[in-house]
């Protein structure tokens, strides 16, 4: 009997269309019927049609033969199929957890584990080591001995000065010493330069449909290409911003008459009665602790105006609260 007669020839193809929609066991049980109803040399040509095993094919008319009775669940007889490389090669999974030991970061008494070494990496070492597998078999290993991949998390901190917080209680309590007596403490800062010139911005407006704002097609900079500078002030007491924005560098002269600005435009009428001001600012950038540019240009507003200037810088490593990039054009489109 031909390949195209009988069984195969009449119901080869919707054969085709089953096969894919079975779990293992009951495909393997229709193959055997199959490999059955074809009669002699029947289960060669059930695994050609299909591309099955051969072997898979006969275990399914053994089946059929034998009436066997699964547990409900399984699939296989317990300690059917092919065992795991686990299984297989039992110094595998020693080799894996040594390998990664070394990898792994995080509180080793917590539950979950994490390895920063890819599986296609580790696969490649375990094999040039003896214990050929898979990244596919690395990364069930992984799972079983449960490790999860993870990203970096920026929460270590550097070196602490014994008087670290001392200096968050120092700032906090002159805050509450300003506000309470009704003088103004003001946050500053400096954010990233932009090119000043028709680029192309992150994000999105809204307006007409079809009628995006035309910008340059690259954002390459020109030949003496300028750049604006913003640098902001964040009123504790009042929760408003202010921007003056620059047109050279992040400079001392920038930071000092930025705060000036603010208080001509701002601060006197805010504060009408105020003889001193509180500047809370990080330690680094134009208005660090070790700028002389930054302390004696704060005399000049300070004269012009009879106000006290006091400076508290937060420890290094740490940000005063200010204005975010994202609030900057808003304000200086509205005139701040």
């Amino acid at each position: 009997m031909g390949a195209d007669e009988g069984f195969l020839g009449q119901l080869g193809s919707s054969l085709l269309k089953v096969l894919p929609m079975l779990d293992e066991r009951s495909r393997r049980l229709v193959l055997g019927m199959a490999a059955e109803a074809e009669g002699e040399g029947g289960t060669g040509r059930v695994a050609a049609l299909t591309g099955a095993s051969w072997q898979t094919a006969a275990n399914g008319k053994a089946e059929l033969a034998a009436e066997e009775e699964l547990p409900a669940g399984r699939a296989r007889r317990p300690g059917g199929g092919r065992k795991t490389l686990a299984e297989t090669d039992p110094g595998l999974v020693t080799a894996l957890d040594g390998l990664i030991r070394g990898a792994t970061r995080g509180d080793p008494e917590s539950p979950l584990a994490w390895t920063t070494r890819s599986a296609a990496h580790l696969a490649g070492e375990l094999t040039g080591a003896g214990h050929p597998c898979s990244d596919s078999t690395v990364l069930r290993m992984l799972k079983r001995l449960g490790y999860t991949q993870q990203s970096n998390s920026r929460a270590q901190e550097g070196r602490q000065h014994p008087e670290r917080d001392g200096q968050f209680r120092h700032i906090a309590a002159r805050t509450r010493d300003y506000l309470a007596a009704g003088d103004p403490v003001i946050s500053v800062d400096a954010k990233k330069r932009e090119k000043i010139g028709n680029y192309g911005q992150d994000g999105a407006e809204w307006g007409p449909p079809g009628e995006p704002v035309l910008v340059r097609s690259h954002d390459f900079p020109e030949k003496n290409q300028r750049h604006a500078v913003p640098y902001g002030i964040y009123d504790e007491e009042n929760n408003a911003g202010f921007v003056n924005v620059g047109t050279g560098g992040n400079t001392a002269a920038l930071a000092v008459e930025s705060i000036r600005r603010w208080h001509a435009m701002v601060g006197k009428d805010a504060y009408p009665r105020a003889r001193r001001l509180l500047v809370v600012c990080d330690a680094g950038g134009s208005n660090g602790y070790a700028g002389h540019g930054w302390k004696a240009g704060l005399a000049d507003p300070a004269a012009e105006t009879g106000t006290d200037i006091t400076v508290a810088h937060f420890p290094p490593g740490t940000q005063c609260r200010c204005l975010s990039s994202a609030n900057y054009g808003a304000l200086a489109a509205a005139g701040g």
